[in-house]
């Protein structure tokens, strides 16, 4: 009887339900975790990546898993491991981290982008590019606020700035470079954030906008050739990395991607890469940036502060793209609407829709989609081109 006893005593000391009360921390955290599936899978919250970063976070919270070990990245990024010995004694997570630690992931999440992607309106208006441009000074002001006002380091500013792109994983890609330890709470604001467009938006869009402005219609767009389509990613790939080599991987494959689309010969490619390997590897990098939030790195004031210069990332981004919006309303003599500098973040097309939502609010017959995709896909280069220049100042 005695040793059923010390048995049972046994099972119940090595199990979490016994760990679970040695940091009430733990309980918060999964908490937090069940909420944000809630999010993801009530609300429809991005629910493709929200609800792998909240099961990702719930299972590293949860006491005796043992599958995700901060401590051996720790040891690792100082030189003291190397990464098979990572591979030999950490967890299942630790080895899907090592895809986001090595880029791999959001690269090939750019790869997918790229075939879903048409630059057709950028091309037919190139003008476009400039306020996919604008939309990126969330970016550089949300750096500067994170380094003067709340004393974050230039590499943590950085990544916290790069929420301004509303571009999840070129937010992932820079931070798992410069920021690693912020990289749940920076991930998770920045796909919170892309989700909640239709709702940060708007407001902005009606402050910064008359109402005659946002009731301009636009002439239809030219035709764009399919040779200009194919020698687009050519060009741009060739331009781009030459001037910024650091951009390379996200960039590269953002264009091979487009290629594999645009060239009519590689449908094959283009809808493997669109499907089966966009949602595997959406699983994987998901559930890896999730399992980053421990407890102990998590909830600290740090994260609260990440949380509310993301939002001002995102509101300087929107404001940058409309005020360029309405200086192109202004010199070209009331052709151009501003709304559709709103979707120079490169949250695509939801951002798009958005300009086209609130133009056709103010005038049933404006149809702005197709003109708003132009800032929207200039948005995703100028995202991964700004990713690239940080990582190229501070990534030294």
């Amino acid at each position: 009887m005695e040793q059923i006893l010390q048995t049972i005593s046994r099972l119940w000391q090595t199990s979490g339900f016994y760990m679970l009360g040695a940091d009430w921390r733990q309980i918060v955290m999964i908490v937090i975790a069940c909420c944000l599936l809630y999010l993801g899978l009530v609300k429809k919250f991005e629910p493709l990546l929200l609800v792998g970063i909240a099961f990702g976070m719930l299972l590293t919270n949860l006491p005796g898993s043992e599958m995700y070990h901060p401590e051996l990245w720790d040891a690792y990024i100082a030189g003291e491991i190397r990464l098979t010995d990572i591979i030999h004694d950490g967890g299942l997570l630790d080895i899907l981290y090592i895809g986001v630690k090595s880029g791999l992931y959001p690269s090939l999440i750019f790869l997918g982008v790229g075939a879903m992607t048409d630059f057709g309106p950028l091309l037919a208006n190139p003008k476009s590019l400039l306020l996919g441009a604008a939309a990126q000074f969330g970016i550089f002001a949300a750096f500067l606020l994170a380094i003067g006002v709340f004393g974050f380091a230039p590499e943590v500013a950085a990544s916290i700035g790069i929420i301004g792109g509303a571009d999840g994983p070129t937010a992932i890609w820079l931070t798992s470079k410069l920021a690693p330890d912020y990289l749940a709470p920076i991930a998770i604001a920045a796909y919170s954030y892309m989700a909640l467009i239709p709702l940060i938006q708007p407001p902005l869009m009606q402050l910064l906008t008359t109402k005659e402005e946002r009731e301009t219609k636009m002439e239809q767009l030219r035709p764009v050739s399919k040779q200009q389509k194919i020698l687009f990613p050519i060009v741009v790939t060739i331009f781009v990395v030459l001037l910024l080599p650091s951009v390379a991987p996200l960039l590269g494959c953002l264009m091979l991607g487009n290629l594999f689309k645009e060239s009519g010969l590689t449908d094959r490619l283009s809808d493997t890469v669109q499907n089966a390997l966009m949602n595997i590897v959406t699983i994987f990098l998901s559930t890896s940036v999730g399992a980053t939030a421990v407890y102990y790195r998590f909830l600290t004031p740090q994260t609260l502060f990440i949380i509310v210069l993301g939002l001002l990332a995102f509101e300087l981004a929107t404001t940058g793209g409309l005020l360029l919006g309405k200086l192109m309303y202004r010199l070209s003599g009331g052709k151009i609407n501003p709304l559709i500098g709103s979707a120079g973040v490169s949250a695509v097309p939801m951002a798009a829709r958005v300009s086209q939502k609130e133009g056709q609010r103010a005038n049933p017959s404006n149809f702005l989609l197709m003109h708003a995709m132009g800032p929207n896909v200039a948005g995703v280069i100028g995202s991964a081109v700004a990713a690239g220049f940080l990582l190229a100042v501070f990534g030294g």
